[in-house]
């Protein structure tokens, strides 16, 4: 799925929508894409001079792919985020890198659900977690 694809399934919306693209292979394991741009606005005073990607938007970033895994489930509901569990950040992500982003879904409880994500740069791990969110 492309950007204004994904755009039928996640309410979000620029500048808030931090998902290119996604595919979801026959596991149900989402390999999705986002390329930092340079005008970001979490870039622009994060920090002055030495633009770096917070760890807050890179989680955004994993829950956004994350949410796709349900996205026939998405439509009349909001997604929100319940829990980000045991997150590590390995790694500095700037303005130009392209994030590829590996989600699994790993359990569910009625409308919430719980997954694994990492996000890397040119194969190198940036981060990683497990998120659960709700469909509300």
């Amino acid at each position: 799925m492309n950007r204004e694809e994904l755009k039928q399934y996640l309410p979000h919306r620029e500048p808030m929508l931090l998902v290119d693209e996604i595919e979801i292979d026959e596991e149900g394991i989402g390999h999705a894409r986002y390329t930092i741009r340079e005008d970001e606005f979490f870039c622009r005073g994060h920090f002055p001079g030495n633009p770096i990607v917070p760890g807050v938007i890179q989680c955004e970033i994993m829950a956004q792919s994350c949410a796709l895994l349900v996205k026939d489930l998405i439509q009349g509901h909001t997604t929100l985020y319940s829990g980000i569990d045991n997150v590590r950040f390995k790694n500095i992500v700037r303005p130009g890198d392209t994030c590829e982003i590996t989600t699994k879904l790993t359990g569910q409880r009625g409308m919430m659900f719980f997954c694994e994500a990492s996000l890397k740069v040119d194969g190198k791990l940036c981060c990683k977690g497990n998120l659960s969110f709700a469909l509300v």
